[in-house]
């Protein structure tokens, strides 16, 4: 994140160092079972496929991929020996991959359940698992294809120490452009009017009988995807537009400068709590399929029951 060769950040990075370990040993550790649980629970426990459960599956594998790379950031991080570019170009591709692939899938969650709630029978017309599935493929090969760029980041440096040193003709306005106000700002618009109303919209028929828990448990998947969200990516994305400043030699004092870098660092480090804070997501989402998988176990029953005493 090195700004400017005539500027120190040798005490931000040695800084970062013990930061990224606390941040990230946990992080690995907790996210790595609650996504592996959570991909167990989606693929085999769950009896079959919804809309909301293929997204939330994808939601774990990215944060899965994220996670896997933790132990090679960790490593290029820890030492100041420089790294293979390809490799090091690859371990900050998963990083792009797994914010903006969090991002899109966070939002058609949001989508899907705006449609659900305000929308009920135009919603079934569009709606399907092999539609959400498609749309998730869709997603993988856009923030794989969205990550080509990140391979020239550098420059020509064969040799280069990861996460660091990116060059100036990176930060150009194209890709900052699109980052902040494709990959956030329309997104973060979007999950927020959808969450807003559909919480207002379940609340408003909260009282109605038989679908509290229904409601209850879609709030808190909603109101808990929003929270991750901006909590997230907000930072980070504050972070990148004022470094974008400093490139750009808007920013010039070196003491700014540091807070800047320090800044977008920590910002970087606290996006990656999103692999945990998902969990949250997922927890009330198997209880919603719990609750409508009981329901119709139930409601089979009285029907296989009345069937037999009419006859």
């Amino acid at each position: 994140m090195n700004a400017s060769n005539s500027c120190s950040f040798y005490d931000v990075d040695n800084l970062m160092k013990y930061f990224q370990l606390a941040i990230y040993i946990p992080t690995f550790i907790f996210g790595f079972i609650l996504n592996v649980l959570a991909l167990w629970v989606f693929c085999y426990s769950l009896r079959k496929w919804t809309e909301t459960s293929i997204y939330m599956m994808n939601l774990a594998a990215s944060d899965l991929l994220l996670l896997l790379s933790f132990p090679f950031k960790i490593h290029f991080s820890s030492s100041d020996k420089q790294g293979p570019k390809m490799l090091c170009a690859f371990v900050e591709s998963i990083y792009f991959v797994n914010t903006y692939g969090s991002i899109f899938i966070i939002t058609c969650i949001s989508l899907d359940r705006y449609a659900v709630i305000k929308h009920p029978f135009k919603a079934k017309l569009f709606r399907s698992p092999k539609k959400a599935l498609l749309i998730c493929c869709c997603i993988w090969i856009l923030v794989w294809l969205g990550s080509i760029p990140v391979y020239d980041f550098h420059g020509t440096n064969d040799q280069i120490r990861c996460f660091h040193n990116i060059s100036d003709e990176s930060w150009t306005a194209p890709i900052i452009f699109s980052l902040e106000v494709f990959g956030f700002l329309i997104p973060l618009i979007i999950v927020a009017y959808c969450s807003i109303q559909i919480i207002r919209t379940l609340l408003h028929h909260r009282n109605v009988e038989q679908k509290t828990i229904d409601h209850t448990v879609c709030i808190c998947i909603i109101a808990a995807n929003l929270i991750t969200f901006v909590i997230c990516f907000t930072p980070s994305h504050l972070g990148i537009f004022l470094q974008y400043l400093v490139r750009q030699h808007v920013i010039s004092d070196c003491s700014m400068k540091q807070n800047i870098s320090l800044f977008v660092q920590i910002a970087m480090c606290l996006a990656n709590i999103n692999c945990c804070l998902d969990a949250i997501c997922y927890y009330f989402a198997a209880k919603e399929f719990r609750v409508g998988t009981d329901r119709s176990l139930i409601l089979k029953k009285t029907t296989s029951f009345g069937n037999s005493s009419t006859g």
